[in-house]
């Protein structure tokens, strides 16, 4: 049986326009095929005739060829908990659905969860603000799967998804947000309001139901009805220039008047994450964004966004026992977290 291994998502790669601020952009479209009930509501032998039938599509097609099938069952829960702190899955796939399985390309880029809510869910993720980017890759798969299956599909509401907020387009689009000033300055509170009477959602690094910590949020369209995917992504696209240009004026007012604090922050946040010893997941969110910050103002050269990022994912419990070979308690995790940080910073200074 095949083991996953940790590896870099392309999203972790940074660069990309704005990767200053914006780290990630995703679309995720839900789809469903014609004749099948919905995952929640079927048996496990529908779920499973559902997922032989994409497999068998996915599998021998080369359109397919540089991609991984991963069924859910045959995974670690480690291995699925890594999958999920990667956003290449969701934790629903993870840990309830009925026969699921991600198939996921090999730079990690584009992945398709099935029988997750809905029997398909195909998603694409790109560093920066690369939205239409992202969304076209996910269309250039979404067409090729419609080719071979008849989608559930209604010509007024539009495509049919297990949740009622999914039916029209299918379509969430969510981007992810380095956003330190801003929160600093206490200008966040505004935007929160503002974003919540335009049908837009914020949410913390993992999404619903998780908090904003180390100064990341994640921003996302609620409705999909009524509205075509140009006009769902211009939206967010619209408000997520206007967050940028308000983080950027943050950033200078904090430069102008703070600029020793803010460098010395950033370097006791290096000096901490090269020596530590023992480090909780929270402590290195919040250290890794002091020292972002300071390398995107220009005030500390011994990063980039790629380590930042790489260092915000391998962080995190499930990547971080991945790593590490085994499985961990919280209190052998804190001791090894600071183990792997140290390993990719060194590996970095020696390229």
């Amino acid at each position: 049986m095949k083991q996953l291994q940790y590896s870099v998502s392309r999203w972790m790669e940074g660069g990309g326009p704005e990767a200053e601020i914006v780290i990630s952009s995703r679309v995720r479209l839900a789809r469903n095929i014609s004749g099948y009930p919905f995952p929640c509501l079927a048996s496990e032998e529908e779920t499973g005739a559902v997922l032989k039938k994409i497999s068998a599509v996915t599998k021998d097609g080369e359109s397919f060829g540089d991609f991984v099938f991963w069924p859910m069952e045959e995974l670690s829960e480690l291995e699925k908990q890594a999958l999920v702190e990667k956003h290449q899955a969701s934790p629903f796939l993870a840990r309830e659905s009925k026969n699921g399985a991600l198939l996921m390309r090999r730079d990690e880029a584009v992945s398709i969860m099935i029988n997750e809510e809905d029997h398909l869910r195909i998603q694409a993720i790109l560093p920066g603000l690369q939205l239409e980017e992202a969304r076209q890759e996910a269309d250039a798969y979404d067409n090729l799967l419609e080719s071979e299956f008849e989608y559930a599909f209604d010509e007024h509401y539009g495509y049919l998804t297990a949740c009622p907020t999914n039916i029209g387009t299918g379509l969430r689009v969510s981007v992810m947000l380095h956003v330190p000033a801003l929160i600093m300055s206490g200008q966040i509170n505004r935007f929160l309001r503002a974003l919540s009477q335009v049908g837009l959602a914020v949410r913390g690094l993992y999404g619903e139901g998780t908090e904003i910590i180390g100064n990341l949020v994640q921003i996302s369209n609620q409705v999909t009805l009524g509205q075509s995917e140009e006009e769902i992504i211009g939206t967010l696209f619209g408000v997520i220039r206007q967050i940028i240009d308000q983080e950027q004026g943050a950033r200078q007012a904090l430069l102008d008047n703070k600029r020793a604090n803010l460098a010395d922050k950033a370097w006791r946040a290096l000096g901490l994450l090269k020596f530590a010893q023992l480090m909780s997941s929270r402590e290195a969110i919040q250290l890794i964004s002091d020292l972002r910050l300071g390398y995107d103002l220009g005030l500390i050269k011994a990063v980039d966004h790629k380590l930042l990022n790489e260092l915000l994912v391998l962080i995190r419990p499930g990547c971080l026992q991945l790593l590490a070979g085994k499985e961990l308690d919280n209190s052998e995790r804190n001791l090894e977290r600071p183990v792997q940080i140290k390993k990719t910073l060194d590996r970095f200074q020696n390229q």
